[in-house]
């Protein structure tokens, strides 16, 4: 009984900063399976911080704030100082349709509105979770800094750009685990109905072993912030550093490339249907209509073949063209079936086996933080989302190395290269990675002659 009332006295704030205890092995469970109510106080605010202020950190922080705990925003920081307030004033806007589950939830006064490139250096510390939303190039460093702090994290996919940065993640996930501490990344499907009832009957075998996978995502392209643009809103011209950070989508060290920071999605999917991941894959790529100086060096155009252990292989196609047909999808082969769309299970004579009916489905968006911040507020132990991140990262990355190479590229070669993406020094002075020539055009991987591992 003594370890019992041990377990019933400690507060949710004792087990945050508990979060140092080892765990044996890489097994999630709860570490305390009493009820949330045991460990919830209405007066215990769990504090969190926003680091990366764009469209998906404040998407991110308002869901974060959506749930039924007793959460508050406490701390934001961004390189930009514009991109942080512009953020906040959406949180904190009295019309947005969030504004009733935000009210009262936002405490962020100047002084905890960090700006810099340090700036996650000063938020850590002021909060018991930390959402990650920053470029994806810079999600390892984020990511171990709250880690070693024995924060609770929320991080966007996908988690990194290179090898080297996914080996950082895989290190930090472990060292997670050690401090069973949580951590939910944003591949948001696995907290989808529609998806977790569909994969566990295909895993189940309900249309027999997958020989082949299909997954697309295919679509006119996202947004694009000219250098014109941003310097007439600047009133100056911008350096070279800055203007890849304005607009990052298209420079590899800091989004990965559209297969990357988008099909990773689908590629998950893939992965999670057969409980594996590739061995190796083959593809090719390019550019083709979005090759102007504004869309920096990424391919516009993605496909890939993908090998399991088994010699299944998974078709991955990905494109960003405008007036071209979209697709955003994963369907599966099986020696007994197909499982045509999400939800859908189809036996080999056309006969429907599974399907979703979805009138109850919540915002796969919003489930991740509910789920997050429940087990945060309940003391327990529940989520550890960053070795699939990673290694769904890496199978986004494999992907791409191929298709900028033309070879065929091994898992484990691809996993091992030292090649880093990332800038030595991190200043508005400092070069980038990718510098322009006198036209304003920047290198583009050329299948053949680039080396990529």
């Amino acid at each position: 009984m003594k370890d019992l009332s041990a377990l019933l006295s400690q507060t949710r704030r004792d087990f945050m900063k508990a979060g140092s205890a080892a765990v044996v092995g890489s097994v999630v469970a709860s570490s305390f399976p009493l009820s949330a109510n045991a460990f919830y106080s209405s007066d215990d605010v769990i504090k969190i911080g926003i680091i990366g202020c764009g469209g998906r950190g404040t998407g991110a922080t308002v869901q974060a704030l959506s749930t039924k705990e007793n959460i508050k925003l406490v701390a934001m920081a961004d390189v930009f100082s514009d991109r942080l307030e512009d953020s906040y004033s959406e949180i904190v806007d009295p019309k947005a349709d969030h504004a009733a589950s935000v009210a009262g939830r936002v405490d962020v006064p100047e002084e905890r509105r960090f700006v810099g490139w340090d700036a996650y250096k000063q938020l850590i510390p002021l909060v018991d979770v930390v959402l990650i939303a920053t470029p994806p190039g810079f999600r390892p460093i984020h990511f171990e800094a709250a880690i070693a702090a024995n924060k609770h994290v929320f991080m966007e996919k996908p988690v990194a750009t290179d090898a080297p940065g996914i080996r950082s993640v895989l290190a930090t996930a472990e060292i997670a685990k050690q401090k069973k501490l949580n951590v939910v990344v944003g591949l948001q499907r696995h907290y989808q109905d529609q998806y977790r009832g569909w994969v566990e009957r295909i895993q189940n075998g309900m249309i027999g072993d997958i020989t082949t996978s299909r997954v697309y995502w295919n679509s006119g392209g996202v947004w694009v912030r000219d250098r014109a643009g941003l310097e007439a809103t600047a009133g100056r011209k911008l350096t070279e550093m800055e203007y890849q950070m304005r607009n990052w989508y298209y420079f590899t060290w800091l989004c990965g490339d559209h297969i990357v920071e988008q099909h990773i999605h689908n590629l998950d999917v893939g992965n999670w249907v057969k409980n594996a991941y590739p061995v190796r894959a083959q593809g090719q790529g390019g550019r083709l209509v979005r090759n102007g100086p504004d869309h920096g060096e990424i391919f516009d155009h993605h496909y890939v073949e993908y090998e399991y252990a088994d010699g299944s292989r998974m078709i991955s196609q990905c494109r960003h063209m405008p007036n071209t047909a979209n697709r955003v999808t994963e369907e599966f082969h099986g020696t007994n079936g197909t499982a045509p769309k999400p939800g859908l299970l189809v036996s080999s004579s056309g006969h429907t086996l599974y399907q979703h009916e979805g009138r109850n489905d919540k915002n796969p968006y919003q489930v991740e933080h509910d789920e997050l911040f429940a087990a945060i507020a309940g003391g327990e132990y529940k989520y550890a989302d960053a070795e699939n991140g990673a290694k769904a990262t890496m199978t986004a990355i494999l992907g791409r190395l191929c298709t900028y190479s033309g070879k065929v590229i091994e898992w484990d070669e691809a996993m091992n290269s030292t090649i880093s993406l990332m800038p030595k020094t991190l200043a508005w002075d400092a070069n980038p990675p990718v510098m322009p020539n006198a036209q304003g055009m920047y290198p583009v991987a050329i299948p053949g002659e680039t080396v990529v591992v």
